[in-house]
């Protein structure tokens, strides 16, 4: 037994002594008057703050009276004020002292107040705009024994919510020796806790973290504490992870805190405590008891989409998880998993029954949601499910499916080779469509239950499903466009029906947006065979027999069940490049004027936007999760498949729907001004022009667009400029790797080409 030794006189003297000294502190002005002083000499906050080695946060903190600089950061802040004042001397009558514990944070104005400034109006030269977020935005304040606590910044990501008053998430970080929790709206709280289990009490009792439910019978958001390098090495956690860790995507069970969190009767889910680690107790009646934990340094934050995120400073990583966090979703992981997650936030799969006879309710099937089972793995049909499914074992080892066995719906990878005319224009222009994947989803309908399979059915629109028909009759040279037969070359256009652009050799399986959109042109559709996903009624009036128990377990039906899920994003995305100076109401002169240089105004927000983009994507890729190593081998089920959002049908059908929308805008372009595109990529086209702005080729009258047509915007669905380059350098390219049908879409953007065209 360890016995502690009694200290000595000097050792009680010396601790007395240090008291003493730090309760004889230095003096320092009135917070307002520190804010005058500085502004007085033409110092900014993050000058000083580099200078007594702190953070701006800090030094807005003090001028806003929120925190005290504590020793030794005070006596150097007390001279520089000091001398700051012999030089700018104010009034008699506003030379004041502080002497003590800080005083209530004086009253902010509506500029200091905000935490996503207003942004630079778009005739002011936006590229040359500053970051009005760096000196608007509110400052941190702090919880501490003895001070009033000030009230967070009215904020979005706040929320309303009082049991949620300080926002849905805090990044943990360690300044001075104190652990500070830096939430959104500029707050900062001291953090008690010694421990990773004692941090999530203190995370669920004390931090008044987490964020409201987005629809009515879903789950509160459970509150995301992000920790810094700093915060740790404080709680005994590698900065880290080795090889080994990084391909487990996790610490092993043996490592101590991991053991600490088990002692403590907490829990880990499946995926342990890695970059996106759920600490949990099981949840007792409607209680929930779990804390998200994200580690940037574990590379929780992919730079593809997040940028340098994770090398912020605390607060400001705090406001740019927040601004996302309030927006779109308290971030549940990757952007990927947010996006999936974000749906059945906005669509649980279970609801409260209406009280029965004896007033009690039960959970019941919550209408319009993909339900809480997911689809038996043999019940899929073949056609949908990629190679490797359980219901493709019987298949023979190396049997390639072709296009009769397989639903290929995927974004468009197409060029062609320039022609003569083509090469006498001076330029190539690429134009991306905005959130075109999101506005894909947008009034979509799609198969809730399982699919019905049906033999030369009659084609319906409204009917969501896989089609195999022959579509190879199919000519682009005469087609129906809104109610008039026009004429086309179709050969400098891709087929609306494959990805590649090539035209289809015979039957082949088809979404149900690209049978539609075969229709719409004019082309004879004669189905063979169908997997569909009808509403009871329409499978009754296919012939399909319907049991009770069939309709008890909601096993027909289909509905719009993007629709919110593309209005929040869709608002999300408007909000912030809103914020960034860029508007839905712009003219197309401005309107690309504004996005010129757009990120440089608040490179912070920009990533927002990155993430947002990142999350529709990400978020339809997981609706096909396939098996990522875990010991699977072909043919067996994979971990994805026992989830009811492992829906690779929805997945197609908005891929189809997106290139579709494309397609169909390209050919109204074709037929008003005798234009072709020259490569597709994804949503990017690139068109030869004599100038180099999308203005010099989109047909403008009035300040109007060709109807159906494209349209200059940063709505979802318009299109925005992407990159130019010369016809020469185009030439030169193909030239150069022997490939006279490079796809240039690829490169446009900054002309840069360091391999030859081998994918996306």
């Amino acid at each position: 037994m360890e016995v502690s030794s009694v200290p000595t006189e000097e050792e009680l003297f010396s601790a007395v002594d240090a008291l003493l000294e730090e309760a004889a502190q230095d003096d320092l002005p009135s917070p307002q008057e520190r804010k005058r002083l500085r502004e007085a000499a033409g110092l900014s906050q993050e000058q000083i703050a580099k200078a007594l080695k702190s953070q701006r946060e800090t030094i807005g903190n003090w001028e806003a009276g929120k925190t005290e600089p504590r020793p030794p950061k005070r006596a150097a802040y007390a001279r520089l004020l000091e001398k700051l004042a012999e030089r700018f001397p104010a009034p008699a009558e506003a030379r004041t002292l502080s002497t003590g514990e800080a005083p209530e944070a004086a009253p902010m104005t509506a500029t200091e107040n905000t935490q996503t400034p207003a942004p630079a109006p778009v005739a002011a030269a936006p590229a040359a705009a500053t970051r009005p977020a760096h000196t608007t935005r509110s400052t941190s304040t702090s919880r501490r024994p003895g001070a009033k606590k000030a009230a967070p910044a009215k904020t979005e990501a706040g929320g309303p919510d009082p049991r949620f008053e300080n926002g849905p998430l805090a990044v943990v970080g360690v300044e001075d020796g104190q652990v500070l929790a830096y939430c959104v709206g500029g707050l900062v709280l001291d953090v008690p806790a010694k421990s990773i289990p004692a941090l999530v009490e203190w995370t669920l009792k004390e931090a008044e973290l987490g964020a409201p439910k987005l629809s009515g019978p879903g789950k509160d958001a459970d509150p995301l504490i992000v920790l810094t390098e700093a915060a740790l090495e404080r709680y005994g956690l590698p900065v880290a992870l080795t090889e080994e860790e990084r391909l487990a995507g996790r610490l092993p069970e043996g490592h101590k805190v991991v053991k600490q969190i088990a002692r403590a009767e907490w829990r880990l889910t499946k995926r342990g405590f890695g970059p996106w680690a759920r600490i949990y107790r099981p949840a007792t009646g409607s209680e929930r008891a779990c804390v998200q934990l994200c580690i940037p340094s574990w590379t929780a934050l992919d730079t593809r989409h997040w940028g340098e995120a994770g090398q912020l400073p605390p607060a400001e990583l705090a406001r740019l998880l927040g601004v996302y966090a309030s927006r779109v979703m308290t971030p549940r992981g990757s952007t990927a998993v947010t996006g999936l997650e974000l749906m059945t936030a906005l669509h649980p799969p279970t609801r409260a029954s209406a009280p029965d006879e004896n007033g009690e309710r039960t959970s019941e099937h919550n209408p319009g949601s993909l339900g809480k089972d997911a689809i038996d793995p043999m019940e899929w049909p073949p056609c949908e499910v990629p190679d490797g499914h359980p219901v493709l074992k019987d298949l023979p080892r190396f049997h390639v499916r072709g296009p009769g066995e397989k639903l290929f719906e995927e974004a468009y990878d197409w060029a062609r080779p320039m022609t003569d005319a083509e090469c006498t224009l001076r330029h190539l222009v690429g134009i991306d469509v905005n959130m075109a994947f999101a506005a894909g989803a947008n009034g979509l309908n799609v198969g809730l239950g399982a699919a019905a399979y049906v033999t030369n059915p009659a084609f319906d629109p409204k009917l969501p499903g896989s089609w195999l028909v022959d579509l190879s009759h199919a000519d682009l040279s005469r087609v129906k466009v809104g109610k008039e037969w026009v004429n086309l070359d179709s050969s400098l256009l891709p087929s609306p029906f494959t990805p590649k652009g090539e035209w289809p050799e015979g039957p082949a399986w088809y979404a149900t947006p690209t049978v539609a959109y075969a229709a719409e042109l004019g082309y004879e559709v004669r189905p063979l065979e169908a997997w569909v996903r009808p509403t009871v009624a329409q499978a009754r009036a296919l012939g399909i027999p319907v049991s009770e128990e069939d309709i008890e377990e909601h096993r027909y039906d289909n509905g719009r069940y993007l629709d919110g899920w593309y209005n929040r994003l869709r608002d999300a995305y408007l909000a912030t490049m809103a914020d960034l100076g860029v508007d839905a109401d712009l003219s197309p002169e401005d309107f690309l004027t504004a996005m010129d240089g757009y990120k440089a105004r608040d490179p912070e927000l920009a990533i927002v936007v990155s993430a947002i983009k990142a999350t529709v994507k990400g978020g339809l890729g997981k609706l096909r999760e396939r098996p990522r190593g875990e010991g699977w081998r072909p043919g067996e089920p994979w971990r994805a498949l026992a989830r009811p959002t492992w829906r690779p049908d929805i997945r197609a059908a908005v891929i189809s729907r997106t290139r579709i929308n494309l397609h169909r805008k390209i050919v109204k372009h074709a037929a008003f001004t005798g234009q072709y595109p020259i490569a597709i990529l994804s949503d990017c086209v690139v068109y030869a022009a004599n100038g180099p702005s999308p203005l010099d080729f989109l047909p403008y009258r009035e300040g109007k667009p060709l109807p159906g047509g494209f349209k200059l915007g940063i709505n979802p669905g318009l299109v925005k400029h992407e990159g130019t380059q010369s016809v020469l350098w185009g030439e030169e390219v193909r030239e150069r790797f022997t490939a006279p049908e490079l796809n240039l879409a690829r490169y446009i953007k900054d002309g840069t080409v360091t391999d030859v065209d081998n994918g996306e």
